[in-house]
Parts: structure tokens; sequence; C-alpha cells
């Protein structure tokens, strides 16, 4: 057992045993290490302000992603590459290509989002030589500028990336099998434990140290992306007293395919399931596109968003209505159970004391049956649901409902099934008529409450109209699809 961590910050080796559990690393950055670059503006992952790239080790190679510093806690950064705004330029002070980019296309005006959109379009640099538009945009999706417009610095990213010279000086393409090296002897299958003031680090070294650990303090925090506990200490102010940290934990990273399901270990992030849950599930894929930025689809997971229990998290819906389990682990051995048991009341789970989620299997749909998944918020991207629904269709030769499921989001204290609209579905002729005798089952479903996202009124109608599209979009003419899609609008 060991009592320190270790990573490498731009080029410097560091250990380090002196922090919090809740220690965050935008605070060691500004604070201890007067790497000043990296600001503060939302302290919740919202504006991208303190983004910084953590390269890490993945399948025998090493993978940078774009995260938020203010909700990233040290303790997750054992054996990681941690690169910030500072590092980019060369030693005589000339700029790397993204950021004189920024400049010659005045891509900054106050500045202070500057470093923030610097260090996403450099992930973006590293991962794609020659992105879209599109893509562009998605990897600036967790960055906000209230003074350009973004066209400046969207501008600024097809100009760096229009065409590059292989000689052209990069810092981390310079360093990186040097860095791989240097990661590789820093020992990361060892169970760490840091205590400072009473409060406990523990980083696990594998499965077996983590149900351990938790056996022995089952009250502790599990975080695995910290996108939702980062709030806790950021905006609650909540005093965590013992946090085991599982982003590393290799056992429970590995997403698969086979006998008819999606295997995904519960500390796989957003970013990695995505092209897994889109080729295989499309509706799912243009979901993970709306959760956050990629800086908190880079940390966030999906064990992470059922466990946490939340009536808004996003992934529960359309994993029910897939039929997904959830498989629980402890000192005692593993249990699977339906994803939609799992789910008991407002803030109660079906999870024994040291239980924790190892992984979530679904099942994928067959290809005669319809899946759709709506989201509806305020913003389209980067913002969190006042409701999400997921219906799952299968038809009968004869053109009736054979079979149904239907799950919603931010319309009960849990992700809930619609069980009285599914039982008044089953049977009937898939038709608007059999719609429109439906639509009011849903309140004897579901009973939401007002708060600053909908009010109840709203969603209860947003439900039903949902139905509707999901009817139009299933058997509708295209005219009459986008007559609706019109007037929702």
């Amino acid at each position: 057992m060991k009592d320190a961590i270790s990573f490498i910050l731009n080029n410097e080796t560091i250990t380090l045993s002196d922090f919090a559990p809740t220690e965050t690393l935008l605070d060691y950055l500004r604070l201890r290490k007067r790497l000043t670059g990296t600001k503060e503006g939302c302290a919740e992952g919202d504006c991208g302000a303190c983004t910084v790239l953590i390269g890490r080790l993945l399948e025998g190679s090493l993978r940078y992603e774009s995260v938020n510093a203010c909700i990233r806690f040290l303790g997750s950064l054992h054996g990681t590459h941690i690169v910030t705004v500072e590092h980019l330029a060369r030693k005589d002070g000339t700029l790397h290509p993204v950021q004189q980019a920024m400049v010659d296309y005045h891509g900054s005006q106050c500045g202070f989002c500057t470093p923030g959109f610097v260090m996403s379009l450099y992930g973006l640099w590293l991962s794609s030589d020659k992105p879209s538009r599109a893509e562009i945009e998605k990897a600036l999706q967790g960055n906000l500028c209230r003074c350009t417009g973004y066209e400046p610095i969207v501008k600024a990213a097809e100009s760096v990336t229009a065409a590059r010279p292989s000689t052209l000086f990069d810092p981390i393409e310079s360093e990186r099998s040097t860095i791989m090296s240097r990661l590789w002897g820093i020992q990361q299958n060892d169970t760490i434990t840091v205590t400072k003031d009473g409060h406990r680090t523990i980083i696990p070294g594998n499965l077996t140290d983590l149900a351990n650990a938790y056996a022995a303090e089952p009250k502790a925090t599990i975080v695995a992306g910290s996108t939702d506990v980062g709030l806790w200490v950021t905006k609650q102010m909540r005093e965590l007293k013992t946090v085991i940290f599982i982003n590393h934990l290799s056992e429970l990273q590995s997403i698969s395919v086979a006998d008819g399901r999606i295997s995904i270990g519960a500390a796989v992030t957003y970013a990695q399931a995505f092209n897994t849950l889109a080729d295989h599930i499309p509706a799912f894929g243009r979901l993970i596109d709306r959760l956050g930025g990629q800086q908190v689809r880079n940390m966030g997971t999906i064990g992470g968003n059922i466990a946490n229990g939340s009536p808004i998290g996003d992934t529960p819906p359309p994993l029910i209505a897939l039929g997904a389990t959830l498989t629980l682990r402890s000192t005692s051995g593993s249990r699977t159970i339906p994803l939609e048991t799992f789910f008991i009341e407002y803030g109660k789970q079906d999870r024994l004391p040291g239980e924790f989620v190892e992984k979530i299997e679904v099942p994928l749909p067959a290809t005669d049956t319809h899946f759709a998944i709506y989201k509806i918020s305020k913003r389209r991207d980067e913002d969190i649901s006042a409701l999400c629904a997921a219906y799952h269709l299968a038809l009968g030769e004869d053109g009736t409902v054979s079979d149904i499921r239907i799950a919603f989001g931010g319309m009960a204290g849990t992700p809930k099934r619609a069980t009285a609209l599914e039982e008044a579905l089953k049977g009937k002729a898939w038709t608007q008529s059999t719609i429109d005798a439906a639509r009011d089952t849903i309140d004897a479903d579901f009973q939401p409450l007002t708060d600053w996202r909908a009010t109840a009124q709203y969603r209860q109608l947003t439900a039903k109209n949902l139905l509707t599209r999901f009817f139009l979009e299933t058997s509708g003419t295209p005219q009459e699809i986008r007559r609706f899609a019109l007037e929702e609008v």
C-alpha cells in the first residue's frame, strides 16, 4: 500500500501526499503551482474556462482528453499527464499554431475564456487531422464566450487544421514516447491511501481492492467522473470524509458487444461509449452528443449517471426502455437486477452496504422494432433535461402493438416506466385514434413537480406531445412528420 499519488504536470513529475480528497485540479494549478492560465469561471463544468488536457494510458497508447479542472479531483489523476496552456508555446515564446490562429482571426476579446478554448482546440488538433466544421463545433460545446460570437474562434480552428506540415513543432507529439515511458514507470496497480486532516483518499489497485475498501467503509463516496460529485463540493460545499476513486480501474472500463447485448463497465465514459452505442443504437449516440460538453463527456460515466440515482439523469430512461440490466458487486459476490428496479424512490436505490455498480448490459433493439429518445432542455447543448423520454416499440404483422416500453426522466422522483400508458397501447392498432385515446393515460403514471427547469403542466403536456411525435415518426408520411415538427417549434 502506498500513501502518495504521482503524475506528470506539463514536463514535471510530481509525487503528492498532502491533499484532501476534494481538492480540485484547478485549485492545485492556480494556488499551489501558480499556473494561472487555467481560469475559474463557473466552477461546475459548464463554461470551459478551466479546460486542460489529461493524457492517460489506454490499451497501450497515450490518449489525451479535454477535461474541466474545476470539478476534477486530484485523487483521480494518479498515473496521468496533465497539460496546461502554459505548455503549448516554445521556450522562446513562439506561440503554438492553435494559439497563433486565435490571434490571427481575432478569436479573443476580453481573453478570460481564451485559454480554455485553446486547450479544447488543442485536444481536437491531437485527435483529428482535418476536422469538419461540425466536429469543431462539437469540440467547443463545453466552452462559453460572451464576447466573440464564436465565429472567429471557429474560423481560427478551421485555418489551423486546414494544412499543417509534418515538421511543425508540437510539445506533446515531440514528447509522446518519453511521456509514455515515464507514465509506465508510475506503479498503477497498488492501492493508495492518502490521509489529511482526518479525510481519506483511497485509490484501489484493482476491483478486489475496491470491494474490500468499500466493505470497510460503506459510507465512503465512490467517484468515477466527478461531473456530479464535483458540484457537491464546489456548489453545495459538502464535506466528504472518505472518497474512493475508480476512474483508473481497467476492469471497469471495458465495453463489448456479444450475443445481442452491449456490456458497459461502470467507469466507461460517455466519450468511450459513443462509437459503440452510436453504431448499434443510433438514437443513443445522438443523446450522448447532447450530454454536457466534450469535457463532461470525457469525464462522466454511464455507471455514475445510474449510481447517483438522479431523477433527471439522461441515460436511465433509454436503458430502461431497452430492458437493460445492472450488475452490482461487493465482497459477497455479484448480483444482476433489471435496471428499472434499481430506482426505489428519490434518493434511494437497491444497493446494499458495500455494493457498487460493476457493469450495465443493454439488449440490442431488434431490427424490426422502433426506438427513439427525446431530450427536452432549455438549451439544446450542454444543459440538464427538463424531461427525457425513451420509446421502444414492436408492432405485429397486423399493425397492432405487440410490445412497448416507455420510460421517462424528470417526471417523477426516479426514472420511471409509463406502465399505465404501455397497457393502454398494447394490443391496439398503431393509429392516430389509439394515440389520441391513450395520451391522457400519462396522468395516471406521473404527477411531476414544478421547478426552475419546467412547470408540472409543461412536463405533462410535453410528455403527451412526445407520444404523438413518436407515433408520427414511426408511422406518418414525411409531410406529416414535417408538419408536426414545425408546429412543435
